[in-house]
């Protein structure tokens, strides 16, 4: 059983009830390109047994290390006794051998990582997904863990209501936090209480990065590190700032800027905030009507929305400007497999590899990748189906 699509038409929620239901067994597999990144899920029979994530992919030790289970004195023991086994023994089993933790903890502590992968995967609102069926030879798990589905799905919607709380300070994962300036009070920061957590969260912070880098740099889940950030807010801490309207701010001083007008267009993209994006590519437009990027910024805002006729139109438009644009081809393709034309699709992302030459980020390769083999099998099938 293949099943495959992308996460706009059918939301992980809803192929983890089919999973579920249908009590499979294989491999999920999930690419962001606006992440540049990409999880797997494990199903045993419908449930989850095991998640991972390429940009934040913490062993066992790391995850325990950082919930203060165990020291770095008990795993770098652990190296060497596993080592003297000749690697027979999993990671976790030796730790629970030595007395460095329990096994119950163990489990807990690595269902709880499982979960939050899980949850993490769960946000994401744009990419590709598809499932496998098959075997889990060589499952990289240190315990055998069995997580229903019900579960997350229920663990899940409660932070989805949790994030529209969030939301009140955080509109999305663009936005760029900076310390607060000073109130005045001298020892102000003296009286400062926080958790560990918050400490931790704070000194990343830099007034550069935004929420989803800083995500990244602390190989945290992006829930975790929005929900610290909305209490740092709420205190006083730190403020917030949207780059996307500074950007438009410029755009408008200039009154000719058509690159502030894309980058505020481009990160608006980057957060989902469609139509403030495809206002600004529109302004673009209005600007310089022939210039290839700007159809293409507007084809990509359509493909966001949903619109496939007026990106493939967008995106041709960008084309006949300049064929050479190797970008767009590459969301050629995906217009065109919207609207249904997979071999055309298949053609234009082979143009885009060719003008790439290899140049390409390589998760961004990987998707196109995913995406031709998938219109690849739904041509198949329609051929088939026409008989």
């Amino acid at each position: 059983m293949a099943i495959e699509g992308p996460l706009r038409e059918l939301g992980l929620h809803d192929v983890f009830q089919l999973l579920d239901l249908s009590r499979k067994t294989g491999v999920l597999r999930i690419s962001s390109q606006l992440r540049s990144n990409d999880g797997t899920v494990y199903f045993d029979r419908g449930a989850v047994v095991y998640a991972e994530i390429r940009s934040n992919p913490q062993r066992l030790g790391e995850v325990l290390l950082r919930a203060g289970k165990v020291t770095e004195s008990d795993l770098e023991q652990a190296r060497v006794q596993q080592e003297k086994d000749g690697r027979r023994r999993r990671f976790g089993r030796v730790l629970v051998d030595m007395g460095a933790i329990t096994e119950r903890e163990l489990e807990r502590q690595v269902e709880f990582h499982i979960e939050e992968t899980v949850f993490e995967l769960m946000s994401w609102r744009e990419g590709l997904f598809s499932f496998a069926e098959g075997s889990l030879e060589g499952l990289p798990s240190d315990v055998a863990m069995r997580i229903p589905v019900e579960k997350l799905l229920m663990e899940g919607a409660r932070r989805i209501d949790e994030w529209s709380r969030i939301e009140t300070h955080l509109p999305h994962l663009g936005v760029v936090p900076s310390l607060a300036p000073p109130t005045g009070a001298a020892d102000g920061m003296s009286h400062l209480h926080l958790l560990p957590e918050e400490w931790l969260v704070l000194a990343q912070v830099d007034g550069t990065r935004d929420v989803r880098r800083l995500a990244s740099s602390l190989a945290r889940p992006e829930f975790e590190v929005a929900k610290t950030l909305f209490g740092l807010v709420t205190t006083g801490v730190i403020t917030l700032a949207d780059p996307a309207p500074a950007a438009l701010a410029r755009a408008s001083s200039s009154g000719d800027d058509i690159g502030a007008l894309i980058a505020a267009a481009e990160a608006r993209l980057a957060t989902g905030d469609v139509e403030p994006a495809r206002e600004a590519a529109q302004a673009a437009a209005g600007l310089r009507p022939h210039d290839a990027r700007v159809h293409l910024l507007l084809g990509r805002t359509h493909l966001a929305q949903g619109h496939w006729s007026e990106a493939v139109d967008e995106c041709r438009r960008a084309l006949r400007l300049d064929p050479k644009l190797a970008e767009a081809h590459r969301w050629f393709g995906y217009a065109l497999a919207g609207t249904g034309l997979y071999r055309e699709a298949r053609e234009s992302w082979d143009v885009w590899s060719t003008l790439a030459d290899g140049g390409a980020d390589p998760a961004v390769h990987d998707t196109v990748t995913a995406a031709r083999a998938a219109a690849a099998t739904l041509e198949r099938q329609l051929e088939a189906l026409r008989g």
